[in-house]
């Protein structure tokens, strides 16, 4: 099966193949992508005759046919107008002429199978798996960020190496690894290398440099770099470059890749078809939405181009009880004792799997007298949803993946190359399992719709206030419970005696609600940390010493904060073993005034302190000069682009100024750092620790000058001796 598939300008197709024997190109020249034109809804009656008439004039169509297939999941097969055409590229503009060419209303016409990407509508319409026969072999190809605003690069690392000099020495390097390696995929730091490379080529007069397997084409532009906005945050996806016969994992612009590996990318190749380099770019919904086409394709339901569901009709009071998230229970703020975290496992995919909870079938006309989903009055067929039969193979492959990590962790000597593997696999798939929910309610998804998105939540509450229920019955007191989650101590009004255990209430509740409720974690303590200026407890901030183990587990302070410098995540860290093994926040604060004298006596070395942050919008959007602002202008200063949604790596080194000399670029050579600055973040750091009993920073700064005043006093009496 081909792991790449190459797009010729001439309208044919070359797939490549990696064999043990090395890869095998194949060309195609018959292709043609089809997509489908029908009536928005079942009421609708375009004349498709006369629209077919229209096409089949049309110098890029090859052919068009009436068919039969089903427009929707709610839908029965119904004449529809198949188009094929002569090129890839050409499938979205004719699509859009069909509301021009057809003499009906706009509103009696749509268009489905239109906006899928290149090779993975190769591989559904022609039923292949892309998933490779055999490993593929990689070259990794970087750049550092001073060089990334350069037309010619003066250092490029190459397979590991770093090679420096002129361009035609750079070079030399790059076409040496290609020998050597014969690489299947190149992992670029940035896509940009691929034309920069090429460019120094031409302008060094290295007629015979080449990237591709395929000798008439170098490489492609595939789009161009663009900034967008995803749930509040703004992200940047740089341009995209194909080289034909090698699949390209820009590091700038890949998830899977970045969050899990390799194994982890492929094992979603084999499920959603589409090819590395696409999964490699591809977000999370993407590759889910990916996963559902396949499944509508084997159900014979075409996917529409332009999400057009309606909301069904509530009334206010359903409305009203349907508006609401996930199960909440606020945390008891401060340290507690022998805490148990119990977690449903995977509990949305699960309620989707077990309660049939699809797009398909939730609210059906066959049984809108029934009342399935708890407090809301929603009915869900019997038939069976589609969206179980997607979600369920990912369920059990990923309990099957846990499954032998941990016999592959319990054995004497674990193979390390395996563990890596089964885990890459695990956290791919876990992130489609936790997109899956979000998903429903996504506005421009193929095939979400918002009532699956409140049932799912309804079931959860109701699933979860059964196991709080069950185990406060049982002698056990709830300290935090949110979503698929719950801590529990034992309760100190009931007798130990009394108290039932704790792992045969999870199979009762295991079986009466048919998730799997799991043992997650024993601790010997969890602090919970109050809200910032309120008493009340944060959802998702807490730290906790796992019982038996050298190990703590953060959740939401500043060790788990991206931004946070190397330098204040491991004090932060240190006071966290002190605060463990003495529970005195006095020994807390004399590993603080530690921290604190080294930045006072210059002993941190500046890139432990350096801070990240994501870009949110132009330079010229900003109205405030804050920090990330003074490390653009920098930037800009230096040539260097950083575009919105990227980061931007810096140390504060006067933060009293407003200019751009306020901070310095990571990259700089930096000899100095603000003292006063880092020594508040280090403060904030450890107010997170001490918070939870009602220690701030105002306490920790007059318990800090207590601590100040008698060395000060020592080193005076001893410079009077």
């Amino acid at each position: 099966m081909p792991f790449t598939i190459d797009f010729l300008d001439d309208g044919r197709v070359v797939e490549w193949e990696a064999t043990a024997d090395g890869v095998v190109p194949t060309e195609r020249n018959d292709y043609t992508p089809r997509f489908y034109v029908a009536a928005r809804s079942p009421e609708d009656d375009p004349d498709l005759a006369e629209l077919r008439t229209q096409y089949e004039r049309h110098p890029d169509v090859v052919r068009t046919e009436v068919v039969t297939q089903r427009p929707g999941f709610r839908r029965d097969d119904e004449p529809v107008l198949a188009v094929d055409v002569r090129h890839i590229d050409r499938v979205t503009s004719l699509a859009r002429q069909a509301r021009q060419l057809s003499a009906y209303p706009i509103g009696d016409l749509a268009c489905f199978n239109v906006d899928f990407s290149r090779e993975f509508r190769y591989c559904l319409e022609n039923d292949i798996s892309p998933t490779p026969a055999t490993e593929l072999s990689t070259l990794q190809l970087s750049v550092p960020v001073t060089e990334t605003s350069n037309d010619v690069y003066g250092e490029l690392t190459v397979a590991g190496d770093t090679v420096t000099g002129s361009p035609i020495e750079l070079l030399s390097a790059v076409r040496a690894a290609l020998e050597k390696h014969d690489p299947n995929i190149l992992v670029c730091s940035t896509s940009e290398i691929i034309p920069t490379l090429y460019e120094m080529a031409t302008d060094a007069g290295v007629d015979d440099f080449s990237l591709s397997r395929w000798p008439e084409v170098d490489y492609q532009q595939l789009a161009g770099e663009s900034t967008y906005a995803s749930y509040g945050q703004v992200g940047h996806s740089p341009a995209r470059y194909n080289v034909p016969g090698r699949a390209i994992i820009d590091e700038s612009n890949t998830f899977f890749y970045g969050e899990t590996n390799l194994d982890g990318v492929l094992d979603l190749v084999s499920r959603s078809k589409k090819p590395v380099q696409e999964l490699a770019w591809a977000s999370i919904g993407n590759v889910l939405t990916a996963i559902q086409i396949c499944e509508a394709h084997d159900r014979g339901v075409l996917v529409p181009w332009n999400s057009w569901r309606h909301e069904f009709f509530k009334p206010m009071g359903t409305l009203h009880d349907a508006d609401r998230g996930g199960f909440i229970f606020a945390p008891e703020v401060g340290i507690h004792e022998d805490v148990h975290e119990l977690d449903f496992s995977s509990l949305y995919p699960n309620i989707i799997c077990t309660r049939n909870v699809s797009p398909d079938v939730i609210r059906c006309d066959c049984h809108s007298d029934r009342d399935d989903v708890p407090g809301l009055g929603y009915s869900i067929c019997d038939d069976r949803g589609y969206l179980g039969d997607v979600l369920q193979p990912i369920i059990d492959a990923r309990d099957e993946i846990k499954a032998a990590i941990r016999r592959e962790k319990e054995r004497d000597d674990p193979n390390g190359d395996r563990l890596a593997e089964l885990e890459g696999r695990s956290g791919a798939l876990k992130w489609i399992l936790v997109a899956c929910f979000g998903y429903q309610g996504f506005s421009n998804a193929k095939f979400g719709r918002i009532e699956c998105h409140e049932a799912i939540n309804a079931f959860a509450r109701e699933i979860l206030l059964t196991a709080k229920q069950r185990l406060e019955a049982s002698g056990w007191r709830v300290v935090h419970g949110i979503v698929d989650s719950i801590w529990v101590t034992p309760d100190p009004d009931v007798d130990d005696d009394a108290r039932e255990d704790l792992e045969a209430l999870a199979t009762e509740i295991t079986d009466r609600v048919e998730i799997q409720l799991e043992h997650e974690a024993h601790y010997d303590w969890v602090a919970f940390v109050p809200q910032r200026d309120s008493d009340a407890g944060a959802l998702t901030k807490y730290f906790g010493k796992v019982a038996g183990e050298d190990d703590f587990k953060i959740r939401g302070i500043e060790a788990r904060q991206r931004s946070t410098p190397p330098f204040i995540e491991d004090v932060q860290r240190e006071c966290l073993e002190r605060f463990d093994a003495t529970r005195s926040p006095e020994a807390v604060l004399t590993c603080l005034q530690k921290a604190i004298d080294q930045l006072h006596t210059g002993k941190v070395q500046v890139e432990r302190l350096v801070e990240r942050n994501r870009v949110s919008k132009p330079l010229e959007g900003y109205t405030q000069n804050t920090q990330n602002v003074a490390a653009l202008k920098r930037a800009r200063d230096q040539g260097l682009s950083v575009h919105p949604g990227q980061d931007i790596e810096y140390v504060v080194v006067d933060d009293k100024k407003s200019s751009r000399e306020r901070v310095a670029l990571a990259h700089e050579k930096i000899e100095s750092y603000d003292v006063s600055y880092y020594e508040t973040q280090l403060v904030r750091a450890v107010e997170s620790i001490l918070s939870p009993l009602r220690w701030d920073r105002s306490k920790i700064r007059r318990e800090l000058a207590e601590i100040r005043v008698p060395e000060l006093t020592v080193f005076a009496n001893t410079e009077n001796i």
